[in-house]
């Protein structure tokens, strides 16, 4: 296919966000305040403990099988080096701005954890589904997409939380003051903290720290590992034959709520951004060229190192997935733990603003080029 074909295909998927998102946008103002901070707050609360947990859940349990997880065991590799390469351009950014205490954590976070989850699963799914996709039948693609895209979600959320909110507390701990983060546990009360989808701190529960709930989106990945890779389990529940085979079907209908969900909140929570922050310009451009521009070149040498050395089975589709990690914005829930620590708030909803906003470019052109470089 010629780059100009691919580009269609690259383009489509992010123009749906696009409209997604301004629909958000447009619903979350204060003339029209269907999606406003309590309806946002509540829903996203729905998305953490439901959708988010569903969709992965009923993704793994069907596609994951132990062999198949020999095969990819080069994703969490891949991840972990986003994470670490990031986070070394943002220290480097952080030097070289002279970046004050409070916004040391933002920065470095910001360059270091991709949304390993929302976009692949955005985005992936439906390049296969366009005419020209170079993957395939679209129904295999979109059934492998999936998996792909819910291992990166549930690999993702395990270096967010340990590797990056770790970095965040390090940097952060200086410019509290009057809080002992040393004696703060690490699980927080994602109830109070991650229902809110912006970057200011919960008025009601600004402190207040929990063990984990038990249908965490942490909890139902092992579930659809366990599922996935145990035959005996998988003939019990996966596939149209199976005696409890409605517990697939209801969770996959559950999870199918949760993109466009997830989009709608991002549109809302994105306009806080507009109100500016004073934030210096070049800590903006800094995450912009790290997260758009050099990580996805060291992914195109990292990733093709790896397909020469044997690293990498030779699957087109996985190996886009494994170079859009490298391409992808800042994570949403960053803002959730630059809110736990209480330095860069409102700073925060401004990047994500310019790095979601320059997304829908970025990832159209790497997504060609990636597509280009796999087919």
């Amino acid at each position: 296919m010629g780059l100009l074909d691919l580009f269609f295909v690259a383009s489509m998927p992010v123009i749906r966000v696009l409209l997604l998102t301004a629909l958000g946008s447009f619903l979350a103002l204060d003339r029209i305040d269907i999606l406003g901070d309590v309806v946002r707050k509540q829903l996203n609360t729905v998305v953490f403990f439901v959708f988010n947990p569903a969709l992965v859940y009923s993704n793994l349990a069907n596609t994951i099988t132990l062999d198949r997880m020999v095969l990819l065991w080069f994703m969490p590799l891949n991840i972990l080096t986003v994470c670490i390469i990031g986070s070394a351009l943002g220290l480097l950014l952080v030097k070289t701005t002279r970046a004050p205490q409070h916004l040391k954590g933002l920065i470095l976070g910001s360059c270091a954890a991709g949304n390993m989850g929302n976009m692949p699963l955005i985005i992936i799914p439906a390049v296969c589904r366009e005419k020209g996709s170079p993957f395939g039948a679209p129904d295999v693609c979109h059934t492998f997409a999936m998996a792909y895209a819910s291992l990166s979600m549930a690999i993702g959320a395990i270096c967010l939380w340990s590797y990056v909110y770790n970095i965040v507390r390090v940097f952060s701990s200086n410019a509290r003051e009057g809080i002992n983060l040393h004696n703060s546990p690490i699980n927080m009360n994602r109830e109070s903290l991650l229902a809110s989808g912006d970057c200011s701190i919960s008025e009601e529960y600004p402190h207040q720290f929990t063990l984990p709930h038990p249908l965490s989106e942490e909890n139902l990945q092992i579930v659809g590992f366990i599922i996935g890779m145990v035959p005996h389990l998988r003939k019990l529940i996966i596939g149209g034959t199976a005696p409890l085979h409605v517990v697939q079907d209801s969770a996959s209908l559950l999870g199918d709520a949760a993109i466009p969900s997830i989009i709608l909140i991002m549109g809302g929570n994105l306009l806080k951004g507009l109100k500016g922050s004073g934030i210096q310009l070049s800590f903006i451009v800094g995450i912009l060229a790290v997260r758009f521009i050099f990580l996805p070149l060291l992914g195109i040498i990292i990733v093709k190192g790896a397909l020469r050395f044997g690293l990498v089975h030779p699957d087109p589709l996985f190996q886009f997935v494994l170079l859009l990690q490298y391409a992808v914005p800042p994570a949403i829930n960053l803002g959730t733990i630059i809110q736990l620590f209480g330095a860069g708030e409102s700073e925060c909803s401004v990047i994500m603003l310019w790095t979601y906003g320059l997304a829908s470019v970025s990832l159209t052109l790497w997504s060609t080029l990636f597509m280009w470089l796999v087919s």
